[in-house]
């Protein structure tokens, strides 16, 4: 059974900063793509930002120069950067793991920006 676990959410004040940490026991040479989603209360849930397995990444318009992702191959772990955080940004944010057969999902990490 893959394992995804997300950690690293919290609360913080507008302008600050939270790193989100996800690491998978998935194995590294199935994995295709880590993806960060995040989902505030009576919205949908949206891609925030994905780093593939050659590494490129993408972000959605509404973080980008402001959340960077990276990868710690190595430990099978995965990075969300965020700064200069906003009371928008505040939601759920869930880890997930993009393998050649299916797709996995942990059970999310708090993220709550007070203005």
């Amino acid at each position: 059974q893959v394992q995804v676990v997300e950690s690293g959410g919290g609360l913080v004040g507008a302008g600050g900063s939270l790193r989100l940490s996800c690491t998978t026991s998935a194995s590294s040479f199935s994995i295709t793509g880590i993806g960060w989603h995040r989902q505030a209360p009576g919205k949908e849930r949206e891609l925030v930002a994905r780093i593939t397995s050659g590494g490129i990444t993408n972000y959605a318009d509404s973080v980008k120069g402001r959340f960077t992702i990276s990868r710690d191959s190595a430990k099978n772990t995965v990075y969300l950067q965020m700064h200069s955080l906003k009371p928008e940004d505040t939601a759920v944010y869930y880890c997930n793991v993009l393998t050649l057969w299916r797709d996995y999902w942990g059970q999310g990490t708090q993220v709550t920006v007070s203005s």
